[in-house]
């Protein structure tokens, strides 16, 4: 009998996932007591990224193994007990790399060292088990199955599943082929389904299923195409968990069924030209005015990478309205209506005199939306625009950061879908390919690569689906599901690209398109470095000094 198979993988994973968690709980322990409880993580980035990464390694290996638990499904175990293998070699990579650095003893690392978990390691990491798991994924053929412990999350997977299959695949190459905008067709049909207000509720016209129901349907749609699908409800969701948690009553009334209906489409504009990720540093000014006796404002100034602002009708803008050293304090957030325009060029005159500019910036991939450079000149906006009206100056970075958060969560799912879309497209692939008079798919290293992929896919999956389901009580969660799983977005694109050999590189099959999809996602909603320290890291170092 092999260790492989005289091990549980169930009872494994369980034990190899609580020793590293043992071991990551040390470690933030004493990066919190160097960095003073995060308040000092610029003195020490790189073992802030490192600690921040490793923890949510280990998250996500909880989360996996706690699924398979529940639901006691054979192949989510064998996921459970690969993954937790691979994060507790990382572990222990890690920290006899940078000994010192970790702060801990012999004696904390004894779990990860123990008999038993040197077995389960070895028997979690032995190919033959990996190679076992790919057979079982290429024969299904990659696809995602798994139990969602939801009647109601099952119910809208097999209508947005249906609805990616009829709708979205048709047209996706030919979008990212030829730089195409989502056409309007789709965008009614994705209305029409309720897909823009699955968070919104009910009260406000949205269809109140919950953050997890949005997950899966982006999951689905992302599998399909990330730009033209995936993302489309990304902006209004920013924007709605905005005006849910800071707008009036009277813009709550007004936007939110506009938002949920589709009848207004959203784009956001907060990055600027020379300022990305240090949102506190923004230079768009916003100044008060009046116009024909309406209290308003003018705005002034340029921003960068706004998704889909030209067939938008309004804008999510955050701009200063403090004195240029209030930081986060200063700035406000404004719903700026506007004409939708197609084309990569875009130019609106208000009669009020103001106009707003976009350029659209060539990408190589996420393609269907266009993301636009503006230029806005004394662009007019009601002073009732004003998230939040009076009690809303100052307070946009707060309100856009709790957007921002609902982005994060809503990536996961799109990383989510497209390293599915990669998985099923290389299982097809391998199946129908032969070398040398043997299939792809019975090389052995096809099957090892395959079966870990499944895996990674797997545990950052239930990590972004757990991160849904505790959305609006445990802070830290999105940005942990967004970090990991648009690394394995990316690895598993660039493996199963690797799998179809020089097919993989032609732009007419579409796993080309998951790889350059897959390169955007550890940029927006936060890119990767920021989001390691002043997220993930600051908040678990905060939390560790309690």
């Amino acid at each position: 009998m092999t260790t492989e198979t005289a091990i549980n993988p169930l009872t494994a994973a369980r034990e190899l996932t609580d020793a590293a968690q043992a071991v990551v709980d040390a470690a933030l322990k004493h990066g919190a007591a160097v960095t003073e409880g995060g308040r000092t993580i610029d003195d020490h980035q790189v073992h802030t990224e490192r600690l921040a990464y490793l923890a949510t390694q280990v998250r996500a290996a909880h989360e996996q193994t706690a699924y398979a638990e529940r639901t006691g499904d054979a192949l989510q175990a064998e996921y459970a007990v690969i993954y937790a293998a691979e994060v507790v070699q990382a572990l222990r990579s890690a920290i006899e790399t940078a000994w010192d650095d970790f702060g801990l003893t012999e004696a904390d690392l004894a779990g990860l060292y123990a008999p038993a978990a040197r077995e389960s390691v070895r028997a979690g990491s032995s190919e033959a088990r990996i190679r076992g798991v790919g057979r079982q994924v290429i024969a299904s053929l990659g696809v995602n199955n798994c139990d969602l412990e939801d009647e109601v999350a099952s119910l809208t997977r097999d209508m947005a599943r249906e609805f990616a299959k009829n709708e979205v695949a048709p047209i996706a190459q030919d979008i990212h082929r030829e730089d195409q905008l989502v056409p309007d067709s789709l965008l009614e049909s994705f209305s029409a389904q309720g897909f823009f207000g699955s968070s919104i509720p009910e009260e406000y016209g949205g269809t109140g299923m919950g953050d997890l129901p949005m997950i899966i349907i982006t999951e689905e749609l992302s599998a399909a195409s990330l730009a033209a699908a995936g993302s489309l409800a990304t902006r209004p969701e920013i924007i709605a968990k905005a005006l849910i948690a800071g707008g009036t009553d009277e813009q709550k009334q007004y936007w939110l069924p506009r938002i949920a209906s589709g009848e207004e489409i959203c784009a956001v504009a907060v990055t600027e030209p020379d300022i990305g990720s240090d949102v506190a540093s923004l230079q768009c000014r916003a100044e008060p005015a009046e116009y024909e006796g309406q209290r308003g404002w003018r705005i002034n100034g340029a921003k960068a990478w706004s998704t889909f602002s030209g067939r938008a009708t309004i804008l999510g803008l955050l701009a200063r309205t403090g004195d240029a050293d209030s930081g986060n304090r200063g700035l406000s957030l404004f719903i700026i209506p506007k004409p939708a325009f197609d084309g990569h060029q875009w130019d609106f005159e208000q009669p009020e005199g103001g106009k707003i500019s976009g350029t659209a910036n060539p990408t190589p991939g996420y393609r269907g939306m266009h993301s636009f450079t503006l230029a806005i000149d004394d662009l007019w906006v009601l002073h009732e625009n004003l998230v939040g009206g009076d009690e809303g100056i100052g307070k946009g970075f707060f309100l856009q950061m709790g957007g921002f958060a609902a982005g994060r969560l809503q990536t996961g799912g799109r990383a989510s879908g497209v390293a599915q879309a990669a998985l099923e497209k290389a299982c097809q692939y391998v199946q129908q390919r032969s070398q040398f008079g043997v299939a792809l798919a019975d090389f052995q290293l096809t099957q090892y690569k395959i079966g870990r992929m499944a895996a990674m896919i797997a545990a950052g999956r239930q990590l972004t689906y757990e991160a849904a389901r505790t959305f609006d009580t445990r802070a830290v969660e999105p940005s942990m599901a967004k970090l990991l799983t648009c690394d394995i977005a990316g690895e598993v694109s660039r493996e199963a690209q690797l799998l179809h050999g020089g097919w993989g590189y032609s732009e007419e099959d579409p796993v080309a398109r998951y790889v350059v999809d897959a390169l955007v996602l550890p940029i927006f909603e936060g890119v990767k470095p920021i989001l390691e320290l002043k997220v993930v890291g600051r908040s678990l170092l905060a939390a560790a000094a309690d």
